[in-house]
């Protein structure tokens, strides 16, 4: 239990189930569980890397942990309030505090809306800011993130990827929250701009205080921003630790074969090292194996891997790991 304020996000037992539907009448045939039983905590003022496979969950994670989404079960403590038993006017003010930098900045602004607008909005929505105050407000976001304020009554569609997630991220801080879940905020921007990004991303952290939820499927990426990284696998979380301990001392097999799958940029080194390549293809989510759902694709699977789900265990200081090979 938290008990001196150190955590600012706590999850219990989170689940997030979509239902499958078939037929006239939409029957339900089965679900699909996207996020199943995961539960972590994410202390102030730290950078959480989340990664794993396209498909895994990590996205509707994210969304269920802000509720936009709201789980099917399990229980979400945010500065020590349940979001889960929130609603209404309750859950808008909480708003303030938590916000979420998309993926896609081509789909995330409205092609119709000035970049301006699109910062102001939100501060006269939740009674900020408002008139020549919300606009000073606004240019100075801009500037914070590294753009022109005479942009500011231009539109999305006069801005490149790049510069469009930085309104992205300046629209995120408008409310002046603690804690941003960034949703994969560089996968579709060109490798030359990811950098500059990221770059601003841990400069805001550290000037504004914030907390970070880094959702990705770059390993490179989020060992260079994180302090602790968890990694999950078709809807589980199978490791979780500092980030050091991660990279260098993986204990979970899946982990182990996504460090391994990372090209390392000395051309001759790549060449010469042997790479384990999982065999396999990821099952689905809406029929997941049984016992542990890595066992389809685990070079070192057991018996009792395909029966018993193994238990996320620490087994060594502040680094957890669900995997039959180290059960104490």
């Amino acid at each position: 239990m938290d008990t001196n304020g150190a955590y600012i996000l706590r999850v219990e037992d989170l689940k997030k189930y979509f239902p499958l539907r078939r037929g006239l009448l939409g029957r339900g045939i089965a679900h699909v569980k996207a996020v199943d039983g995961i539960s972590f905590a994410v202390r102030r003022g730290e950078i959480l890397g989340w990664v794993g496979e396209s498909g895994c969950g990590k996205s509707t994670l994210g969304r269920t942990v802000l509720q936009l989404e709201r789980p099917t079960s399990g229980k979400v403590f945010f500065d020590g309030q349940d979001l889960t038993q929130l609603g209404g006017e309750q859950l808008r003010r909480l708003r303030t505090k938590m916000q979420i930098i998309f993926q896609n900045p081509y789909s995330s602004l409205n092609p119709r809306m000035p970049i301006g607008r699109a910062l102001i909005e939100p501060m006269v929505v939740h009674g900020i800011a408002r008139g020549k105050q919300a606009q000073e407000r606004a240019i100075e976001l801009l500037q914070l993130v590294g753009l022109n304020p005479y942009f500011i009554n231009r539109f999305p569609s006069e801005f490149s990827g790049g510069q469009r997630q930085r309104i992205g991220i300046a629209r995120a801080l408008a409310l002046n929250p603690s804690f941003i879940v960034c949703d994969e905020p560089i996968s579709s921007l060109d490798v030359s701009i990811q950098a500059q990004i990221i770059n601003l991303l841990q400069r805001l952290q550290q000037q504004l205080g914030l907390t970070y939820l880094f959702i990705s499927h770059d390993l490179r990426m989020v060992q260079h921003i994180s302090d602790r990284i968890g990694v999950m696998y078709l809807g589980k979380l199978v490791e979780i630790g500092p980030t050091e301990e991660m990279v260098h001392h993986a204990l979970h097999p899946y982990t182990q074969a996504l460090w391994e799958a990372v090209p390392i940029p000395d051309p001759e080194v790549e060449e010469k090292r042997q790479v384990a390549i999982l065999e396999g293809d990821v099952p689905t989510a809406a029929n997941p194996p049984s016992g542990c759902r890595f066992h389809t694709r685990c070079p070192y699977v057991m018996p009792v891997c395909r029966e018993e789900e193994p238990a996320l265990v620490e087994l060594a200081p502040g680094h957890f790991a669900a995997c039959h090979l180290h059960k104490r």
